[in-house]
Order: structure tokens, then C-alpha cells, then sequence
């Protein structure tokens, strides 16, 4: 079961909508976003926690968990809901982003992907039929076609060629026996002109929705709204827009403007374990000394489970002798915050203060400066020892 339909009337293909989804496991209401749990996780969290932030659905990897403990162990368990205890809807990625940036690539044919496991050097042969057999599997609610990423900056002979192999793989996954619901993804780099063709063809194949890949990747901030903008104008108004791997708050706020409706990302879980939680007025260190005897909470009127109980010094405590707890309080506020900015972008949508929302929060929210960003990305992905969202 799969049905989307809007609950907003937008100005047009390029703005700000609400919306609800509906699975046979719950309803989604968009604009949404999405937690994610790699290994059938999310980190440091039980089930219950991410619940209790407010979010509605979670992300899976198709990819990691076909290595990982295997997506037939998974089956055997009952699916992906019961083994990681998660009542509501899932969405996986097919792990194609990882797939190219995690794994040690051997070659890319039309028929499929020849790797080695970046866990203990396996070879593997990894296909659009094996990404749906993977993710039939596990049982989710919404799945994701292999698609063909490439680094950001490719060629645009390349990014086309990758673009058209995605289609032909996109085809192939939605005739794979026991295909789940599946997004078609839209790629083609920062030419403008490849990712309106690639969308509008995609858009021609009537997916259920359509994820935009390949963007927040190394390219500016204003290629990203520009790629947004050219894709959205091209998608079916009466379809999901996902955009896949994207979760820092004035990112939402932008693309929700250009008529996103999904998101999903590891960074509020990530900066969590990093002692970085999110405020309205941009990024906190808790680890910095001028929070070791503040009273209050991280943020003033935060509704989150751990601005409720605990107060910034006890954080600051926890993070300064690296107690897990403050991973997971931190974590706890971090997806607490994402969510509620979804909801708060949602009713002002419905009440037509959007423009006045997005501009006052925008002026107020300091963004990490890009390279600060780029310095911390490089650090974490030496840390984890691969180049993943």
C-alpha cells in the first residue's frame, strides 16, 4: 500500500507543499524528515527514543545490510520491522551512493557493479535485480533502484552516461520479481540541462516518487538550489520529492521552498556523537567551557526529551569525559530539532506564512561556514574510514 496525495495547494512545481503519505504501516506527513539507521539503527537510539523525537519513518541500507549480517538473516528474523523494532514505515537506499563511495569498485558494466567489500575485501556482484532481492528482503515500505553515482565533479559526458545507465537500471529494479513501492532517482550533476532531461524522462516512467540524488556532494550552495529548482519544475506535482542525503536545517528550509517534501541524512546523529547539537540561532559546541554551569536547557523551549530533563552543563559534563549518554541525548535533541522544523515549515505552509517563516528563520540561523564544513566532513569520514552521508 502506497499512497500519496497533497494537503496544500502550491503556487506551482517549484514551491513550498504539505502533503501526507500513507503505507500499509503509517502515515508520513510532509514535509518529513527522516532518521537514519545504516545497520537497521539509528545510532545510540532504541526505537522508542526516535519515536519519541517525533519522527514517523526511518532510513535503512540496503547495502550495508546485504554485507552485514545478510539480508536472507534478516528475512529469516521476521523482516527489518521486527528485527530492528520499529513498527512504522522504512525507507532503504539501495546503497548506490555507497556502493561508489564506500566500497573498493572494480567495474562498472551495464549488467551491474563488481566490488569488494570495504569490511573484509569480499567480492561481490551487485545489480538493480539484487538491490530489490536485497530490500523485497528486509520488507520495507519504500524502496530505492541502484542508480549510477559519480563524484561531483565528473565530466558532463560522464554524469549523461551514468544518467542514462540510471534509467535502464531504474527499469530493470521495477521488473525485478517482488519489487517493493520504488522511488525512481533522478541524477545528472550540476548541469542544469542533464538534470531537467533526466527528470523529465524519469517523470514520463509514472514512479510512485522520485528522489533527487547526487547533491550535497562538494557542490555550492547555490548549484544545489539551482539543480532543486530546474528538477522540481520538471517532477509530477502529485508525486513525492525526496531529496536523498540532505539534512542540515537551512538546507531543509531552502529546498522545502523549492517543493521538497523528504529528507534524510546522518548529520543530526553524527554531530550528536561530535557534541554539536542544533539551536535556531546555528550550531552549539556543548563541549565548550561556557556551558559547564549553564542551568538552562540547550535551547530555550526546546520540547525535546533531553531539554526537559537536562540542563547544558550536564551535557557538557557528560561529552567532557566522554560518557555515552551525552551521544544520545545530544543525538535525542539533534532529530528532535529536524523534526519539529518540519512540522513548524508544515503549518506555516498551511497558514501561507512560509516566505515569513523561512526568511526570519534563515536571517537568525548561522550556517557552518563552507570551509569549516568541508574540514569537518574530511575528518569524519577519516574517523569512519569511508566517504558515506
Amino acid at each position: 500500500m502506497f499512497r500519496f496525495h497533497l494537503t496544500s495547494k502550491p503556487e506551482g512545481p517549484v514551491a513550498p507543499r504539505t502533503g501526507l503519505i500513507e503505507t500499509a504501516r503509517g502515515v508520513i506527513h510532509t514535509p518529513a524528515f527522516m532518521p537514519v539507521g545504516t545497520l537497521a539503527t539509528v545510532k545510540a537510539l532504541e526505537p522508542a527514543e526516535v519515536r519519541g523525537a517525533g519522527a514517523e519513518i526511518v532510513l535503512a541500507n540496503a547495502y550495508h545490510l546485504f554485507l552485514r549480517p545478510g539480508h536472507n538473516l534478516i528475512r529469516q528474523m521476521g523482516g527489518i520491522h521486527r528485527f530492528m523494532g520499529w513498527s512504522g514505515p522504512i525507507l532503504s537506499d539501495s546503497g548506490g551512493f555507497q556502493v561508489f563511495s564506500l566500497a573498493r569498485l572494480q567495474k562498472v558494466t551495464e549488467e551491474g557493479v563488481r566490488l569488494q567489500s570495504h569490511i573484509d575485501g569480499s567480492a561481490h556482484f551487485y545489480t538493480p535485480e539484487t538491490a530489490m532481492e536485497v530490500q523485497s528482503a528486509l520488507g520495507v515500505d519504500i524502496a530505492m533502484p541502484l542508480d549510477h553515482v559519480l563524484a561531483p565533479d565528473a565530466s558532463i559526458d560522464a554524469a549523461r552516461d551514468a544518467a542514462e545507465r540510471t534509467i535502464r537500471w531504474y527499469i530493470r529494479s521495477v521488473a525485478a520479481e517482488n519489487a517493493p513501492t520504488t522511488f525512481a532517482i533522478v541524477q545528472g550533476g550540476v548541469y542544469a540541462d542533464l538534470r531537467r532531461w533526466h527528470a523529465r524522462e524519469l517523470a514520463s516512467h509514472d514512479a510512485p516518487g522520485y528522489s533527487i540524488g547526487g547533491l550535497s556532494v562538494g557542490e555550492s550552495k547555490a548549484e544545489m538550489h539551482a539543480m532543486l529548482e530546474v528538477v522540481t519544475a520538471e517532477l509530477p506535482e502529485e508525486k513525492p520529492r525526496y531529496l536523498m542525503g540532505v539534512g542540515s536545517p537551512e538546507d531543509l528550509v531552502n529546498a522545502v521552498a523549492r517543493g521538497v517534501d523528504m529528507f534524510d541524512c546522518v548529520l543530526p546523529t553524527r554531530l550528536g556523537r561530535n557534541g554539536s547539537v542544533f539551536t535556531r540561532e546555528g550550531r552549539l559546541n556543548i563541549r565548550n567551557a561556557r556551558f559547564a554551569d549553564a542551568p538552562g536547557p540547550l535551547e530555550p523551549g526546546c520540547d525535546c526529551h533531553t531539554c526537559i530533563n537536562y540542563s547544558a552543563a550536564y551535557l557538557h559534563h557528560l561529552f567532557k569525559n566522554d560518557e555515552l549518554l551525552g551521544h544520545r541525548l545530544a543525538s535525542i535533541h539533534n532529530i528532535r530539532f529536524l523534526v519539529r522544523l518540519t512540522w513548524q515549515m508544515r503549518a506555516a505552509i498551511l497558514a501561507g506564512t512560509f516566505a515569513q517563516f523561512a526568511a526570519a528563520f534563515l536571517a537568525t540561523y548561522r550556517p557552518v561556514d563552507e570551509a569549516v564544513r568541508a574540514e569537518q566532513k574530511e575528518k569524519w569520514e577519516a574517523q569512519a574510514g569511508f566517504n558515506g552521508r
